[in-house]
């Protein structure tokens, strides 16, 4: 992907191939021995410097920068349904043609195109992101139980 509005160019580290003997289920998260990868450590600092990079190659008018973003969003989520439909052999003409670890790939790469859609929206992303899900936590999860000791 060599599209200067393509957020996740520096990320894709899947190539989504054609694969064999997918069964249909996700398989087993990664086992604690996994090692840590850096940029996971402070995810908003990749962004950032994704964000900077996709800027300083934009040929666009700046406003047009927001709506090009929140596109490619919408293209990721495509791949990845695609991936998912190949993963569980939906299309008779191609059959298994993902692999679970391609839905894992897409899903990421959603995920950080839709951050730094928001870095671009915001320079103040991280705190807008954290706020939020802190709203969505307090909402949605149960409270946890006080305990009297």
């Amino acid at each position: 992907m060599s599209d200067p509005t393509d957020a996740t160019d520096a990320s894709d580290v899947t190539d989504v191939t054609g694969a064999t003997g997918v069964t249909g289920t996700p398989e087993a998260p990664p086992t604690p021995d996994t090692p840590a990868i850096p940029d996971a450590l402070d995810p908003w600092d990749t962004v950032t410097r994704l964000h900077a990079w996709l800027t300083a190659h934009q040929t666009l008018p700046p406003g047009q920068e927001v709506l090009l973003r929140v596109l490619k969003l919408a293209e990721e989520v495509g791949e990845t349904a695609q991936a998912v439909i190949g993963a569980t052999g939906q299309n008779p003409r191609k059959g298994h043609s993902h692999t679970w670890q391609d839905v894992e790939a897409e899903l990421s790469d959603v995920i950080i195109t839709a951050m730094v859609a928001l870095r671009t929206l915001t320079p103040a992303a991280p705190e807008v992101f954290a706020t939020h899900l802190h709203r969505v936590a307090e909402r949605s999860l149960p409270k946890p139980e006080s305990r009297a000791d």
